[in-house]
């Protein structure tokens, strides 16, 4: 019997870190996932989701609410996350920022994927939520060494220690990036996160909060999305002749499936709100726990056709769209259309710098908090 081809790159070493927390029913196929991460008596789970408390919704991460509450500030938020928003309000900062990284790139000939990944990510998302006063070059650092230090599985001593490192590069991000952009905001509102947060009285800790539930969901993935299509297109000739020949519907089918092959987000927790007798995992206590393995559903035969684990950027047009990669239900990313744009337009320019290689393939490394995967080191080179 024929070997099924397998393309994915991040396979094996999710093969070896991913662990499914004790009590949770894996579900694995698509049909499953679609149907129990749309069922609307599911609530959120993970993360911390049960230690936080959603006394007053007004004051906690949309991440983390649910029902009615969650609905109404889904709805507030919708109109940051538009193709229209995109268009006339972000893509001009994708497009500047991207030009100015790789016009630096060419005057100097090298550089690394990973950290100009994450200042273009830290640009835009800058952008959204309205941290308006901080140059992204000079803050792309300080949210990295903060997001470093916020997940990590560190014990004893140097438990300790990472939590007062955590502490000191919150309150310097805090004062550099985040009180400027508040003290700009109070006096002229903008369409940004943060003049919503104010208009709705949200406390400094909460806006805080909301930009690190920001950094955290955007910035972070995004950078590895770039870095891992990247790292397809240096490798893969066809593939990359494939890409810059296309229009922007293909470019986009493209990127979806390689991110349907390397999802970055690989387990999404829930739980039943009550009692639920019929479903397709049997009958659920109030409370049952179940996870979604995002790498088992987006390799469900069934959905996605032969070969799964073989890139083929056709699929994506017979599911149009983009598979579970981004969720599903009341909690899928918000944001996915933004991160498609930024890192299509990102990787279209920098594949048409002249000379450009990748000269040094990224090192793989696993976040076990997030569990998901990590790029470092990817070098890049060209003819200056």
């Amino acid at each position: 019997m024929e070997a099924q081809v397998d393309e994915r790159k991040s396979a094996a070493l999710a093969e070896a870190n991913l662990r499914v927390e004790d009590g949770a029913q894996k579900v694995t196929t698509f049909a499953a996932a679609r149907e129990m991460l749309r069922h609307t008596q599911v609530l959120q789970d993970g993360a911390g989701a049960d230690e936080v408390d959603v006394g007053d919704p007004e004051q906690v991460p949309v991440f983390y609410l649910d029902g009615k509450p969650h609905k109404t500030r889904r709805a507030a938020i919708a109109r940051f996350f538009t193709p229209r928003a995109i268009s006339e309000r972000y893509q001009a900062v994708m497009e500047a920022t991207t030009d100015r990284l790789l016009a630096d790139f060419r005057a100097r000939g090298e550089a690394r994927l990973d950290e100009i990944s994450f200042e273009l990510a830290v640009a835009v998302a800058s952008k959204i939520v309205g941290l308006s006063q901080s140059d992204p070059h000079d803050m792309a650092p300080r949210i990295a060494v903060l997001l470093r230090a916020s997940f990590t599985n560190a014990k004893g001593l140097a438990r300790w220690k990472n939590l007062l490192l955590r502490s000191w590069y919150g309150y310097r991000f805090y004062v550099k990036d985040v009180r400027p952009a508040v003290r700009v905001r109070r006096e002229e509102p903008g369409e940004d996160i943060i003049s919503q947060c104010l208009a709705k009285g949200y406390s400094d800790k909460a806006i805080m909060i909301e930009c690190m539930t920001y950094a955290t969901a955007g910035m972070v993935t995004t950078r590895e999305f770039i870095v891992m299509v990247a790292w397809y297109m240096f490798e893969r000739d066809e593939l990359r002749a494939d890409f810059l020949a296309a229009d922007e519907e293909r470019q986009f089918a493209i990127l979806l499936e390689i991110l349907r092959l390397e999802p970055i987000a690989a387990l999404l927790y829930r739980r039943s709100a009550q009692d639920l007798p019929e479903t397709c995992l049997g009958a659920l206590r109030e409370g049952a726990r179940f996870v979604v393995d995002m790498r088992a559903v987006n390799a469900d035969e069934a959905a996605v056709g032969a070969c799964p684990h073989a890139l083929d950027p056709d699929r994506a047009r017979g599911q149009q769209g983009t598979f579970m990669s981004f969720g599903d239900g009341a909690h899928h990313c918000p944001g996915w259309q933004v991160a498609l744009h930024e890192t299509r337009i990102f990787i279209d320019r920098l594949l048409r710098v002249p000379g450009v290689a990748m000269v040094k393939p990224p090192e793989m490394l696993w976040n076990a908090p997030l569990m998901s995967y990590e790029l470092r080191d990817a070098q890049v080179r060209c003819t200056p």
